[in-house]
């Protein structure tokens, strides 16, 4: 049962969660681009008492695969590779018995056979010196597969770190150089990139967790997430980002600025059939989730509702509002 029917008792309904403290974040709800309702609940530091606000920066987790996704049908566009593209093509100091084997288009669909680069134990003895794509790289191109590529489909961060290496040989460009000239810069998203923890970032919203990695499961969201993920965001996620700089990015995605489209088009249906792609899907959702990290962005490209959640709360914190807010507004 959705717990409200229109804005206002959306509001209220925030402002309780909040007070019982099962909700800390930014909702921001539009249409064709035009915000409805924004607004910033809880705290982005517990151990400063610092508010958050609209414009705060949030872990955003998985969504940083979206712009990877979104280099990758730039550089198809362009011509400069295929889907169906073996790795071995651009990255030869993979074993063969894996890179011959792995396409482009099984590494976006989560269908390459790779797994979690962090159950590593080389990545758990060297996370917080990790910094470049050939960082990971280096950890991911000796593991086994976990299936015959093609056979099966599981959710692979280490796929799309592969993806981040691909893109860095084809466009001859530091992954995260390509993303802020071809992707952050054209939207106009100055308040989004995959910062190094150890430097202070100003606005930036600190995660907590309920999370225990050595006990019982905590309550309260009284324990931060600082030593639980990565040391930089990477293509395959934990980059930063505002409500605000995601609108500016669905803006342009609708637009068709970063893609046309057809390579939008594409995009959106996960990939399959390149030569005759057909209507698109209607309502599309990107989420990212982690210890003390919850985003979300869900568009209707019928109704032109786009709603985007940033939660420094565990899952599904953002993502079980987020369809609250969508069936609202559909039901409206």
């Amino acid at each position: 049962m959705v717990p409200f029917t229109n804005v206002e008792e959306l509001e209220r309904y925030l402002e309780k969660q909040t007070a019982h403290n099962k909700f800390s974040g930014v909702v921001l709800i539009a249409k064709d681009g035009v915000p409805l309702f924004q607004k910033a609940y809880g705290v982005a530091s517990k151990r400063f008492k610092v508010p958050n606000k609209t414009d705060t920066k949030f872990n955003i987790g998985s969504i940083n695969k979206v712009f990877t996704s979104v280099a990758t049908m730039q550089l198809l566009e362009k011509g400069k590779l295929t889907l169906d593209d073996l790795i071995n093509k651009y990255l030869p100091d993979f074993p063969r018995e894996v890179a011959d084997k792995i396409t482009i288009r099984h590494l976006l669909q989560h269908r390459s056979g790779m797994g979690h680069y962090w159950d590593n134990e080389k990545y758990k003895a060297n996370w917080s010196r990790l910094r470049t794509v050939d960082d990971y790289i280096d950890i991911i191109k000796d593991e086994p597969l976990h299936f015959e590529p093609g056979t099966n489909q599981q959710y692979s961060n280490s796929g799309y770190e592969v993806l981040g290496a691909i893109i860095e040989k084809v466009s001859g460009q530091n992954y995260y150089d390509y993303i802020r000239e071809n992707i952050y810069k054209p939207a106009g998203m100055m308040n989004t990139d995959s910062y190094e923890m150890d430097i202070p970032v100003e606005n930036l919203a600190i995660g907590y967790t309920n999370f225990n990695p050595i006990g019982p499961k905590g309550k309260g969201y009284q324990r931060n997430n600082i030593f639980l993920h990565s040391i930089k965001g990477t293509p395959a996620g934990g980059g930063y980002s505002t409500a605000e700089d995601l609108l500016k990015f669905v803006v342009v995605l609708y637009n068709h600025k970063l893609l046309s489209p057809k390579y939008t088009d594409i995009m959106l249906k996960r990939y399959n059939d390149v030569e005759t792609p057909g209507k698109g899907p209607q309502m599309v959702a990107f989420a990212g989730g982690a210890p003390g990290i919850n985003a979300i962005m869900n568009m209707s490209f019928e109704t032109r509702y786009t709603v985007i959640i940033l939660s420094n709360y565990d899952p599904p914190t953002a993502q079980e509002l987020g369809k609250s807010i969508m069936k609202m507004l559909t039901e409206k």
